[in-house]
């Protein structure tokens, strides 16, 4: 370009050097603007696009349990799942670095906030980042008793640390109040198997399935018509036939029990009532 031209004659010749090729070394989402795709080169969309694929949000906060090579991969393909959250039901939010957090598994922890997590008082408890644990208690009194997925307690994330949180567990044991959980009834072992079974609600065709889990408490798994994945929920006991979601007390089942089976169960919350009849017969 001849160093004399004039910015007034740039401006002026700026379409015909877009024409000129320009545009054929711009990334694809731009050159969209301006030109269609081929059909073999367009993008495959997900339900619910443009917000993350639910699938690959439970994915990850379900690897972050337990898979370190899986959260990885993830995170290597779809970077943004590091601050996904997914909701196991009701409310029951949990991140990747939440559910890291809660089962003790520092090299997941570690890796996510190297790639952008966001970190919170109950990741700091488990990683033993005492520190920040305090600066979190003093700037907030009283914040130790917040609860974190599935209601689990600041002081059992500091547990789930491990030898290294040993001093931030000390501190938190020495307030007093930071492993206060919901109040959960245990359920005795000649009824849990009353409340196993397959429900349906006709008005919604929302499916319900009940069993115990490895631990012997009662799990419930709910899948609405054409939505997955299912949501899957542990239910804790507080007494005469009802129960509430990890996490969410606010939330209640109540079963209606014949003899020795529940015939149906209803769900109510704030804004919602719903009730499903046994089906497995």
């Amino acid at each position: 370009m001849d160093r004399s031209m004039t910015r007034r004659d740039l401006i002026s010749a700026t379409p015909a050097v877009l024409a000129s090729g320009i545009l054929s070394g711009m990334p694809a989402i731009v050159r969209a603007s301006a030109e269609p795709l081929p059909v073999d080169e367009k993008p495959a969309l997900w339900p619910g696009f443009p917000r993350q694929d639910a699938k690959l949000v439970a994915e990850i906060v379900g690897k972050s349990h337990r898979d370190e090579a899986a959260v990885r991969e993830l995170v290597k393909s779809h970077p943004p799942l590091v601050n996904a959250w997914w909701d196991w039901g009701f409310g029951d939010w949990e991140s990747p670095l939440g559910a890291a957090s809660h089962v003790g598994q520092r090299g997941i922890a570690e890796f996510l906030l190297e790639h952008g997590a966001r970190i919170d008082i109950f990741a700091a408890a488990m990683l033993g980042l005492t520190d920040v644990v305090k600066a979190f208690v003093t700037s907030q009194p009283g914040i130790q008793r917040t609860l974190g997925p599935h209601g689990i307690t600041l002081l059992k994330h500091a547990e789930a640390g491990g030898e290294q949180a040993a001093d931030t567990l000390a501190y938190l044991t020495a307030l007093g109040d930071a492993d206060v959980g919901h109040k959960i009834t245990p359920l005795p072992d000649d009824r849990k198997e009353v409340f196993v079974g397959k429900f349906v609600s006709e008005e919604t065709g929302v499916r319900l399935e009940c069993r115990l889990n490895k631990n012997g408490q009662l799990v419930v798994e709910i899948q609405q018509a054409n939505v997955e994945p299912v949501s899957r929920s542990n239910l804790n006991y507080v007494g005469e036939d009802e129960f509430f979601p990890s996490g969410v007390p606010s939330v209640r089942f109540r079963f209606d029990v014949d003899g020795v089976k529940a015939r149906s169960v209803s769900i109510r919350g704030s804004d919602a009532i719903l009730t499903a009849r046994r089906i497995d017969e």
